[in-house]
């Protein structure tokens, strides 16, 4: 779905030539929809491309400068180990090696991989711990934008290795809790959503009850 029709990016040209360029962003934005890790192909980012995305995050709402959240990138020669923490978390949690074997090979997913590692806090009287993870999903997002704008494919995931306490105890320090993983890749085919709808859906001007 377009962001903003031929007709309508013509008369916004005309009317302020720069303003093409926000258009076109716009546009650019519309088409990012997740990207799960079997349509991925390498490269995945490089450390500069990590760190811009990085830097989109820091854009996020941050209500009292408490940067609830950081992102801990995997290198291909951690993913080793990670796998080993997957498949010990999988036997530990009563599966069986079949299922172990599984979840080591999930610390391959995707040609690059991060970890998005949350610090809510209930101290903090004027900024409560829902508004702290409306900015930890806020710098997800703009994480996401930064990657697909630069012109990867990225997904999300969570699932039962988020919670265990080794993989939890290697990314985290004392208050924080991994939220998510998030893989990145030059995407195989074209993204496309798995639920539409229109905008109208989700924003309306508000009334007032009359009484």
């Amino acid at each position: 779905m377009k962001a903003v029709t031929a007709e309508q990016a013509e008369q916004v040209e005309q009317a302020d030539p720069s303003a093409s360029a926000v258009a076109e962003m716009l546009d650019l934005l519309s088409l990012r929809y997740s990207v799960g890790p079997k349509f991925l192909a390498p490269p995945g980012p490089s450390a500069a491309q990590w760190e811009c995305a990085a830097s989109l995050a820091l854009r996020a709402p941050d209500h009292g400068g408490l940067r609830p959240c950081r992102f801990v990138v995997v290198d291909d020669d951690r993913r080793p180990a990670l796998s080993e923490l997957f498949a010990r978390g999988a036997l530990e949690r009563g599966q069986d090696a079949e299922h172990a074997e599984r979840a080591r090979a999930r610390a391959f997913n995707g040609p690059g991989l991060a970890a998005l590692v949350a610090r809510v806090r209930g101290d903090v009287q004027d900024v409560p711990p829902h508004e702290q993870w409306l900015s930890v999903g806020a710098a997800l997002m703009n994480f996401l934008n930064a990657l697909h704008l630069m012109g990867f494919g990225a997904k999300a995931l969570s699932g039962a290795s988020v919670s265990d306490r080794a993989v939890s105890t290697a990314f985290c320090a004392d208050g924080e809790l991994l939220a998510s993983w998030i893989v990145v890749g030059r995407p195989t085919r074209t993204a496309h959503p798995k639920w539409d709808a229109a905008a109208s859906s989700v924003i309306a001007a508000w009334r007032p009850n009359q009484t």
